[in-house]
């Protein structure tokens, strides 16, 4: 009896395993059979169902025809958040279930290149160059030369469309002669060489009617670029199959194209036609409500060129802000922060335009909201990344043992340990199995942090990138000090100057001249003799950035808070000189540092955000001092000696200063000391800095949480790297500021051994007694200056000059203050003892 009924259990499980399978795929086909909205919602509610019953194999790859059908109806239809969505999970179920062994499903095409296509939509650049990777990978191990190419196509696409010309012509190069390549194919990598090529005005072979135009546009010759085009758009919007957003981007040409020729109104029907196009049953006049919109980059072209043709300043600012609102929605589907940097470029260039609409309407009206409103551009495009990581960071200490958040920063960590991994594996052109393999870590991660998103977002309102205006001048008044930002513009570098009881806006125009200054004086300090090999060039160019950069209008503050942009990260402000001097002898210059105490800071939000500071303020250093080698610090080990008379420490000195041992240790301590060797990244290294054994790269310290009150970096160029608009220096500073530190001190250039031992020891005699790094740092340079044994030559500002200091201001508390605490105490009690010793009984 058991046996008949264990045989009749197996035999209608087996059925309805075998009903549920053809299900799926009825379903399936029966929308392909008739695709349309109300079709695809009944589809969409079977899925929802099946998910919850699948469990073969056979049953789980039937969900994945499925779900490839419905990615592909939601992606012509621009819907890509929910077709990336689709195809994620796709794929996910597809690995997870091992599926390939199964079947020879098409995964490739059906899923993997759609998907990749969708990130480059959405300009979700990491997850797209790691998708198309791995299918490039996977088609080339499967003798899949078809999908190996396009894969090629796909790439090179999406290197054009970030900027990296160069690497799109290599790469296409390399596939135009590839073998069983189809004409249609051939050409695509053609057409992408030729436009990179074009980008970077080397005049390219072969040109179609889209090349032409281009290449006419770049000549200057506009009505000629407008008649090629009219012709590459009649046999573009002949093709039956161009999708809406394909359809747009024709029209958004067009616009283009008429701007140059001066024929606004026909680019304003330009336009609109391509708005028509993206939003067909809307209904609007120039332009649409937010509500009408969704996260898909063509909008993006279409406002920010909308406000280019717009007259009226507050129509274009409201065109920007579209642009900005879609930014934000798509922004919203990125989990790297490679892919933020990557766009925030763009999003730096609007809001140069809108500075710029400002500031023209500040001048007219001398209304000082439109500064008000200028200053939260600049704010806002300024190191998103860090100040995301820093408000996740503190929401997390706000709820500790929420385990959502604890997954979410964790995941984070890995994503960047990973990514790590990876910048240094792709260095090493052999290792192709190795980064499809990370890079299929990159994406799960990435799934796994979208997962959570909502779920977070649900619980905890949205990270805010707003600062007070009001909180920012109490805090001024609070600390007696101005705070200076800048914006690093194309065209101008703007200045906003904010004290308690003021805040203005100037304007410098950002001509080559400009330029020029800027990056001459920089590269002064490019090696040791610049400087002393003609002092009086040194002190005229010193005192033209001077002015040049408008800083005699906070001459009468002590204390500077600098919000530096672009160049100016490189800029030791405390070199500049106050005033024109033909004297040779540094110790005389007039130099800001004498006079003004210089504080940076990465974004004004920061200086107004309270900092979580450590309990613990011991010190652990390092110092792998590398004896008997090339790379010894020789004077690294007084340096060490001398933070030991001064500060509680621990120090790891030789061979005790390993990576493994930083990695261990650093958390648990409130201050941290690395003196060693550092590079700004060379030859598509990053950032990275050397411990006794290993090296360490910059995005290792991302994945890290250290969180200390200061960290001092002791080595060359640890505040050079990479330089991307919005974000800064990709430099190893950035890296520890990333990991949690607020309050750091390091070098902008190759630093001396011996005059950095001295600055250090001196910086740490003054930081025990007043327990202010900014102030040590300012007493320092001053006590370097002043000190009789040190010849006028080594007094160059290149030896004291390069470490800048990042974070709060503390007040100093000095000896005789202390002191004058202590005295004003006792008098206090002694008044107290006898006035209560005479006061006479009641009664």
């Amino acid at each position: 009896m058991k046996k008949l009924l264990f045989l009749f259990i197996l035999i209608h499980g087996f059925c309805f395993s075998q009903d549920l399978e053809e299900s799926i795929y009825v379903a399936a086909e029966t929308f392909m059979a008739q695709p349309s909205e109300a079709t695809f919602q009944t589809l969409a509610k079977q899925e929802a169902q099946f998910k919850s019953q699948v469990k073969t194999k056979d049953e789980q790859l039937a969900l994945v025809f499925l779900q490839s059908h419905k990615g592909h109806y939601l992606d012509t239809h621009s819907r890509l958040k929910d077709a990336i969505i689709t195809y994620e999970d796709a794929v996910k179920r597809f690995n997870d279930y091992e599926l390939s062994k199964l079947s020879d499903f098409d995964i490739i095409e059906s899923c993997l290149i759609p998907l990749g296509n969708l990130y480059t939509k959405t300009n979700d650049y990491t997850n797209a160059e790691s998708t198309i990777k791995q299918y490039s990978y996977l088609a080339k191990k499967n003798n899949k030369p078809q999908h190996e190419i396009s894969g090629a196509i796909n790439l090179a696409q999406l290197y054009y469309a970030i900027g990296r010309h160069e690497t799109a012509i290599k790469l296409t190069s390399s596939f135009i002669n590839y073998p069983n390549i189809t004409s249609s194919q051939k050409q695509n990598l053609i057409n992408i060489n030729a436009e990179s090529q074009i980008a970077l005005e080397i005049i390219p072979t072969s040109l179609d009617n889209k090349q032409n135009y281009k290449m006419a546009i770049q000549e200057g010759q506009y009505e000629k670029a407008l008649t090629l085009f009219q012709k590459f758009k009649k046999k573009r919007l002949a093709i039956e199959s161009l999708q809406k957003r394909e359809i747009a981007q024709v029209y958004i040409e067009e616009a283009q194209i008429y701007l140059l020729n001066k024929n606004s109104n026909k680019a304003l029907q330009s336009i609109q036609t391509a708005l028509k196009t993206l939003i067909p049953n809307a209904n609007f006049n120039n332009l649409p409500i937010k509500e009408q919109l969704y996260a898909e980059n063509k909008f993006i072209d279409i406002f920010d060129l909308y406000s280019e043709i717009e007259t009226n300043s507050d129509l274009a600012l409201k065109s920007y802000d579209l642009s900005f609102y879609v930014s934000d929605l798509l922004k919203d589907t990125w989990t790297s922060q490679e892919t933020i940097i990557y766009n925030q470029s763009n999003y730096r260039k609007r809001s140069e335009k809108c500075i710029a609409i400002l500031y023209s309407a500040f001048q007219k009206t001398k209304d000082t909201t439109y500064i008000l409103k200028a200053f939260e551009y600049s704010e806002n495009s300024k190191v998103f990344t860090l100040k995301e990581m820093f408000q996740k960071k503190q929401r997390l200490q706000k709820h500790p043992t929420d385990s959502l958040l604890i997954q979410e920063f964790n995941l984070l960590k890995d994503q960047e340990h990973i990514t790590s991994k990876l910048v240094l594996e792709q260095l090493d052109k052999n290792r192709a199995s190795q980064i499809t393999t990370l890079s299929k870590q990159l994406s799960d991660i990435s799934l796994k942090i979208k997962s959570l998103k909502n779920a977070i977002s649900d619980k905890y309102p949205g990270l805010e990138n707003l600062i007070s205006i009001k909180n920012l001048q109490n805090k001024l008044h609070e600390d007696n000090a101005v705070l200076v930002e800048y914006f690093y513009g194309k065209h101008a570098i703007y200045q906003f100057i904010i004290s308690n009881s003021n805040i203005e806006l100037n304007k410098i125009d950002n001509t080559d001249k400009t330029e020029k200054s800027i990056v001459d004086f920089i590269s002064l300090f490019d090696n040791v003799s610049i400087i002393n090999n003609d002092i009086s060039n040194f002190s005229s160019q010193a005192f033209k950035l001077y002015k040049l950069l408008n800083f005699d209008a906070v001459s009468s503050f002590n204390k500077i808070i600098i919000i530096p942009d672009w160049w100016l990260n490189f800029i030791p402000f405390e070199t500049l000189l106050k005033e024109e001097t033909n004297t040779t002898a540094f110790s005389k210059m007039p130099f800001i540092v004498k006079s003004q105490n210089i504080i940076y800071n990465s974004s004004a939000y920061f200086y107004t955000t309270d900092n979580n500071s450590k309990s613990n303020n011991n010190l652990l250093g390092f110092f792998p001092v590398f004896k008997n080698s090339n790379k010894t610090l020789t004077y690294s080990i007084d340096e060490a000696n001398a933070i030991k008379k001064e500060m509680a420490s621990k120090m790891l000195m030789n061979k005790e200063a390993t990576k493994a041992n930083f990695l261990k240790n650093a958390s648990n301590y409130g201050m941290l000391h690395l003196s060693t060797h550092s590079s700004h990244g060379v030859s598509g290294k990053p950032a990275n800095i050397d411990f006794y054994d290993e090296t360490l790269y910059l995005n290792e310290l991302y994945s890290l949480n250290l969180n200390p009150n200061l960290v001092v970096l002791s080595a060359c160029e640890t505040g050079k790297g990479k330089l991307y608009k919005a974000e800064d220096a990709m430099s190893i500073a950035r890296g520890f500021q990333y990991s949690g530190a607020r309050n750091l001190l390091f070098s902008l250039w190759q630093i001396n051994d011996l005059s950095t031992s001295k600055i250090m020891q001196s910086f740490y005699e003054n930081y025990s007694d007043t327990q202010s790094a900014h102030y040590s740092n300012q007493l320092s340079k001053l006590a370097y200056l002043e000190n009789e044994s040190i010849s006028n030559t080594k007094k160059s500002p290149y030896y004291w000059g390069a470490f800048v200091y990042y974070g709060e201001l503390t007040k100093p508390i000095t000896s005789s203050y202390l002191f004058y605490v202590i005295i004003s105490a006792l008098i206090i009690l002694i008044i107290v003892f006898l006035r209560t010793k005479f006061k006479k009984p009641h009664g």
